[in-house]
């Protein structure tokens, strides 16, 4: 197993980046009329968790990586909750959001995990 140097060496960022450019591969086609609002806080969403499973990582202290680590998935629970609402507001089929849900779902179990890992670093 290789030591981690950098975030860029987590899987865990390197799938959040993936799901970032599949939500902004999907959003692309929302209503112009939403450029200032859905389209925007989806896109917001997405980039926050990698963001902050970089940032967490670069604080060099595990209480606060935790603390990213938790934002993250508060930012992973907003996305979702999104992509439903845009299916509802009928900007994309339940069929093109079903992929990005499943990276999402998938992604949602690798940041417990990270999280489980280092909980019990904390205690």
């Amino acid at each position: 197993m290789a030591a981690i140097r950098s975030y860029r060496d987590l899987i865990v960022w390197q799938e959040a980046i993936s799901l970032a450019k599949s939500v902004y591969k999907l959003s692309a086609n929302f209503p112009r009329r939403e450029v200032y609002g859905l389209t925007s806080q989806i896109r917001r969403a997405s980039i926050s968790i990698p963001s902050n499973i970089a940032e967490g990582l670069a604080r060099n202290s595990t209480r606060e990586y935790l603390r990213f680590v938790s934002i993250a998935l508060g930012s992973l629970a907003e996305l979702e909750t999104q992509l439903c609402l845009s299916v509802e507001l009928e900007f994309c089929t339940q069929q093109q959001v079903d992929p990005v849900l499943k990276i999402a779902e998938i992604l949602g179990r690798r940041i417990h995990a990270l999280q489980s890992s280092l909980n019990a670093k904390v205690e």
